[in-house]
């Protein structure tokens, strides 16, 4: 028996695999005495292995969960992770830029070299294009992920 074969199953699964068998029924693929059967072992079933009896010689779509355990690669020492659903490639976002202090850095030097007046300025027209900048980011990182 697989290691996966082992695993308990819920509700949700027994009830996925009951959908499964239905839709296999009414594709002509079962009869009413063989449903009935195999709905009574399917909503008995403890483990992923008495579920994958029941729909062992049913074509896909069968309502057992996807594997995911790493299983071998043919011809490879090292084994082969199923992605996941929703699972991204790009590496996780650092933190925000500290935008504050880079700001204040500029308003100081401003301040000292040409005034007040033209420091504030200076910081507005910085932190309105660092939101412009940070939109078209954002709205590029979005196309790219679908």
């Amino acid at each position: 028996m697989a290691r996966s074969d082992e695993l308990r199953v819920g509700d949700a699964e027994r009830d996925a695999v009951a959908v499964a068998l239905h839709d296999h029924f009414a594709a002509g693929r079962l009869t009413r005495e063989e449903l009935d059967e195999r709905l009574d072992v399917a909503l008995a079933a403890r483990t992923r292995g008495d579920l994958r009896g029941v729909v062992r010689d049913l074509p896909e779509p069968h309502g057992l969960p996807a594997e995911r355990w790493p299983v071998a690669r043919a011809g490879h020492g090292h084994p082969a992770y199923h992605r996941h659903p929703g699972h991204h490639r790009y590496p996780a976002r650092r933190g925000p830029v500290p935008a504050f202090p880079l700001l204040m850095a500029v308003f100081l030097v401003v301040t000292f070299t040409a005034g007040a007046g033209t420091a504030v300025f200076a910081v507005v027209q910085l932190a309105l294009l660092a939101l412009v900048l940070r939109a078209v980011f954002h709205l590029a990182a979005g196309h790219r992920g679908r």
